[in-house]
């Protein structure tokens, strides 16, 4: 009796799933624990293993496809068991094998079955069977050779691209292969997508056909004869991000506290500190920040609806931007560890949060977040709590001013802070008390090793 495959829960928040790639196709071999497919959640791409073995007798929905979770994917069973319509069915009667289709028959692929983009081409033989059961006429071989050239990287390595880049690829029929991406390590991300169709001379489309049109709405010009505009699917984590932020502003009574800090000396000690390893502003602004928590518990808390619940570890949360929208991972017991630990963690965990790689207890469980656009040229900004969370920290740009220091006129740098807080957990006061004594670390760097 076939074992059926159904879209698990792969994060503690996750309701539905898209299915970004097929790692087995139907007929081969699977063991417990085989990686079946890849799934983007709401927050990462996660790994779909089995838990039965067999034969993938069949992907019940194809690639690209959002599933809900616990619904059917695939079925586990033993070679040569049939399905009906995504339902085990039963060993056929012995009989003679049906015979062979004849050359001009051709044959037809197996229904969302895709060849991986990193297998090499088809034997010709394999080729024009294709071909001919698709109707169309068989390239000479010099076609041929030229397209395999074309496709460049994605013969014999698998292209890196992006989950959204490379469904945007497969709906645009363009060969990722032929893009040259700027992501980590060469991977194609959106962006390049875009530049491509806008030059016209990267981008080819997977069949071999003419270059795509332009995306429209962006690079198209007025009166080029393409779509005024182009609808892109929401994805999962897209739909998590608008879920929560419309709980988050909506019924939370949120209110703002702006300070302002001389970063002078914060600006000596990260150079000081450049010669140990490299650390950043952010590293050292959330050591401060966990640092200032464990002083005032009131701001390290939860709103729970019957209840707060004020936590006696901290844990900070730092949004990090990637391609399709924003996530959030955790450094645990951010007061405890050293400055150079937050420093490591926190660039690997921007760094596979990118890549969409984190698991789930690596971005869940904070406790207070920062949110830093300063590297962006932002001079201000107020950012949106994550509930349940009942405070976020705003970080602004270093720039220097002219301001009035010990008594006189001087040139100092200055950073704007901006406190989001939760008044059902936080008061003006309590919020005020925090930003003073984070402030005062930020001005005297060396009380985060006191």
């Amino acid at each position: 009796m076939a074992t059926k495959v159904v879209m698990e829960a792969l994060s503690p928040t996750m309701e539905e799933g898209r299915l970004v790639e097929w790692k087995k196709g139907e007929g081969e071999p699977v063991a417990v624990g085989d990686v079946l497919a890849e799934v983007e959640t709401d927050k990462a791409v996660m790994e779909l293993v089995a838990r039965a073995e067999g034969t993938l007798l069949k992907q019940v929905v194809p690639a690209g496809s959002t599933v809900p979770v616990s619904e059917l994917v695939a079925l586990i069973g033993e070679p040569g068991e049939t399905v009906e319509n995504g339902k085990p069915g039963t060993q056929p009667p012995p009989g003679p094998a049906p015979a062979k289709p004849s050359p001009q028959q051709g044959t037809q692929p197996t229904p969302g079955r895709n060849r991986p983009e990193s297998m090499p081409p088809a034997p010709p033989a394999e080729a024009a069977s294709e071909d001919r059961g698709s109707g169309a006429p068989q390239p000479p071989p010099a076609a041929t050779e030229a397209a395999s050239g074309a496709r460049g990287t994605s013969v014999g390595a698998r292209v890196k691209a992006s989950p959204l880049a490379r469904r945007i690829a497969a709906e645009r029929g363009i060969d990722l292969g032929g893009i040259t991406g700027s992501g980590p390590e060469g991977r194609v991300v959106l962006k390049d997508l875009e530049a491509a169709s806008a030059g016209g001379t990267q981008a080819r489309p997977a069949g071999g056909g003419p270059a795509p049109a332009p995306a429209a709405g962006r690079s198209s010009p007025a009166g080029a004869g393409g779509p005024p505009y182009t609808d892109v699917p929401l994805t999962q984590l897209r739909k998590t991000i608008a879920r929560r932020l419309a709980q988050s502003l909506g019924p939370i009574p949120t209110f703002y506290l702006t300070t302002e800090v001389d970063m002078e000396r914060a600006w000596d000690a990260r150079e000081a500190l450049k010669a140990l390893g490299k650390v950043s502003f952010n590293d050292i602004i959330i050591k401060a920040v966990g640092t200032a928590l464990r002083q005032h518990p009131a701001c390290n808390a939860w709103w729970q609806e019957d209840r707060i619940r004020y936590w006696n570890e901290v844990h900070v949360s730092m949004a990090v931007a990637i391609e399709d929208g924003l996530i959030t991972p955790v450094i645990r017991h951010a007061d405890r560890k050293p400055l150079r630990e937050i420093a490591a963690e926190s660039q690997d965990l921007a760094a596979r949060a990118r890549e969409r790689r984190l698991a789930p207890e690596e971005y869940t469980g904070g406790t207070f977040s920062v949110s830093n656009l300063g590297m962006l040229d932002i001079d201000e900004f107020t950012a949106i709590i994550n509930p349940p969370e009942a405070g976020i920290l705003a970080v602004g740009r270093i720039v220097q001013k002219a301001v009035a220091h010990e008594g006189q006129l001087s040139v100092r740098r200055r950073l704007r802070l901006t406190m989001s807080c939760d008044h059902r957990v936080i008061d003006g006061a309590t919020g005020a008390q925090f930003l003073q004594t984070l402030k005062a670390m930020l001005e005297n760097p060396l009380a985060l090793v006191w």
